[in-house]
């Protein structure tokens, strides 16, 4: 009788762990979404499929992927200037994915050109990373990029399965994934999506259809890694889980946001991974709301709003 009453104990202890392991509550308030702009169109302050978001100081720079520009806005919305649109092939963007800002400089992700353009804060084009092709240095469809300290470059290789980490320069160092195999395992990835550094010098990759986030640290290995069961791609819209991850970033204080694609919403963990709390327009019928996502030095967060052809600023709850 003892021993079954022990392990009926043990049962539901475990149980209990597991159930927070796999579904675990908010520690931190919601946010609240308080201002939109946009619209489908291809005017100054419209959009059409805007697909990658990034923050620096007072301005907001948004990929309009279709409409092949980044625009530039205040924090509140108000139009302040475009590039990417010229007719010089060099410069001409084509479909911008994510965004990164670093060392005063706009690193693009562009998908159609198989290349990563730089730019400066200005919209001045200044050079191109990348050539099309599956060898070290070039890509096939690149959707993410970041830039550590040192100024090393790190692109998310959608289509070449695979994370590369380049010299400022564009000289191949080493990459993550088995160049064109998809996979779980063995440390493959599943097309990635997007990629962001710490001030640690940790590497996250939205690791896009297995659902997850991995985190390398500072020596390339995996530090950990988080999104459903044991981050194995099973998908879901529980806390802490998934279903197609598209952009990454981390705000000042090392929190890592993860926009979560078809759950139409943003997640907010830890820099370990752990889960703090979700927000975002959800709903029963996937509706893309959420493609990327950036953080204002006062924590407000912007997420480009993919279906909807706009951008969400939200604040969280006191």
């Amino acid at each position: 009788m003892k021993r079954t009453i022990l392990l009926s104990i043990l049962i539901s202890f475990y149980v209990m762990q597991s159930a927070c392991t796999w579904f675990p509550p908010a520690k931190e308030p919601a946010y609240t979404l308080i201002k939109t702009w946009g619209g489908k169109g291809a005017e100054f302050g419209q959009f059409n499929e805007p697909t990658g978001i990034a923050v620096f100081q007072n301005e907001v720079f948004v990929s309009d992927s279709r409409n092949g520009r980044i625009q530039v806005f205040d924090l509140d919305g108000r139009f302040k200037k475009q590039f990417g649109t010229s007719d010089n092939e060099q410069s001409k963007l084509e479909r911008p994915m994510n965004l990164s800002i670093a060392q005063g400089k706009l690193y693009v992700a562009d998908y159609f050109k198989d290349s990563i353009l730089v730019y400066s804060l200005n919209g001045e084009y200044l050079h191109r990373i990348g050539l099309s092709g599956d060898q070290p240095g070039q890509f096939n469809a690149p959707g993410g990029v970041a830039v550590d300290q040192s100024g090393q470059i790190y692109v998310a290789d959608f289509h070449n399965q695979r994370v590369q980490k380049l010299t400022p320069d564009g000289t191949f160092i080493r990459q993550w994934g088995s160049t064109g195999k998809a996979g779980t395992f063995a440390g493959k990835l599943n097309y990635p999506t997007a990629v962001a550094v710490n001030d640690k010098g940790w590497l996250y990759i939205a690791d896009g259809y297995n659902d997850r986030v991995l985190l390398m640290d500072v020596t390339g290995e995996l530090k950990t890694k988080w999104g459903g069961p044991f981050a194995m791609n099973i998908y879901g819209s529980f806390n802490g889980w998934f279903t197609t991850v598209t952009g990454i970033t981390i705000d000042s204080k090392g929190n890592v946001f993860v926009a979560d694609f078809y759950n139409n919403r943003v997640q907010k963990f830890t820099a370990e991974g752990d889960f703090l709390t979700r927000f975002g327009i959800e709903s029963d019928t996937p509706t893309h709301t959420a493609i990327a996502v950036s953080v204002a030095q006062d924590g407000s967060v912007f997420v480009a709003d993919y279906a909807n052809h706009q951008v969400q600023k939200w604040q969280q709850n006191e």
